[in-house]
This record gives C-alpha cells, structure tokens and sequence, in this order.
C-alpha cells in the first residue's frame, strides 16, 4: 500500500492514461469512452460498481445516469460527496453492450486496474454496489440477498455489500432496507475516518 507522503493524485493520473488506452478485451472495440472512475484520490471510501451505462460511455463519467443520480442522492444524505469522500469506480471500465453485466473473461482482464486504484486511494471503505461487483471482489459464495448490510472484510479493507441503485428503482422496496445499509456506513466512516463528520439525516448518539 502507499505512504502517507505518496502524490496519489498523479499517480492515478498516470494509471487513468494506461487504462484509456487499453486494448485488452474486445469490449475496446465497442465503447466510446473508458469510464476510469472519478472522485478524491485520497478518498476513505471506494464504490465499486459492475461496469458502465450508456450514459456513462457518451459522457466518460461514472454513475451519471438514472442510478448514478440515486447514489448521489444516497451519498449527500450522509453527507458524503465525490469530490472529498468517495472515489467511484467499476469492476470493467467500458460498457458490456446492452448493459449487460461483465463476463468472467472481461471481469479477468478488467480487474488488475481496478485494483491499481484500490492500491493507490487506499481507502478505508469499500462500498460494493450489487451481486456482480460482489461476485467478483468476494467470490461465487456470496449472495447479495444474504449479506447486503453485513461488514465483511477483503484484505486489510473494511467492506459494506448495498443493493445496486439499478435494484431500487426497478423495486422501490429495496429503498429503506439500504439506507439503513448507508447509515451503517456513515457511523463506521465517523468511527475509522472522521469522528466529527454529521449529516442532518443521521442522529448521532451523544
């Protein structure tokens, strides 16, 4: 892992301009753009998606569509933004076509660079948005359905499986359970990262 003294910032600079021009997998011959992932280099907490959107790929931005506008949502209630507490990524950084989720082959290929990031931000946190980006972080064994809202641990890393936004709104249902799931990350974020961060939707125990 890095040094405290680390320029984290260039050096993901350097990896976003070894990953745009990847040829590793066929799914270079099909995007638009490589969704690197965005946020604070130095961020505590790291989101982990499964891959990019249509919108994404015009836009080369992770998580800017009808889902990447949910998380936000999600994030601003615990006072949390891409700018100085998240860095987003996804387990493939261009778009399976027709949104399909990642292939084993391309989730293989795609994976080393995601865990350069990981290296590099070295955050606290990682937060794993739905059963693919759990899939392939934890293994097959893991089910969505079973261990969302559970702390688990990959490495030295303190891990917290959601739904993915893209559950929530095909089933409304699924809101209140994970934000439950996101006040559980906001406490431990208080806890590992800053004791003194607050959210007006979130009591905090005096």
């Amino acid at each position: 892992m890095n040094s405290p003294g680390d320029d984290s910032g260039s050096m993901i600079a350097k990896l976003r301009d070894e990953v745009v021009a990847c040829r590793r997998c066929p799914l270079s011959e099909t995007r638009h753009r490589v969704i690197f992932g965005e946020g604070n280099p130095r961020a505590p907490i790291m989101v982990i998606g499964e891959g990019p959107g249509k919108d994404e790929d015009i836009q080369g931005r992770p998580f800017i569509g009808k889902s990447g506008q949910l998380l936000d949502k999600l994030l601003l209630a615990c006072n949390f933004t891409r700018e100085k507490h998240v860095f987003i990524s996804n387990i493939v950084k261009c778009r399976p076509p027709g949104n399909s989720p990642p292939t084993d082959q391309e989730a293989k290929v795609c994976m080393p660079w995601l865990y350069q990031q990981i290296d590099l931000v070295n955050p606290h946190i990682l937060v794993l948005l739905g059963a693919t980006s759990l899939r392939y972080m934890l293994g097959n064994q893991y089910r969505i359905t079973r261990v969302r809202g559970t702390w688990l641990t990959w490495f030295d890393k303190l891990v917290m499986p959601v739904f993915h936004p893209a559950a929530l709104l095909r089933n409304p249902a699924l809101k209140r359970p994970t934000w439950e799931d996101y006040k559980k990350i906001f406490h431990k974020y208080r806890e590992v990262a800053d004791p003194a961060h607050t959210s007006v939707h979130i009591p905090v125990n005096p």
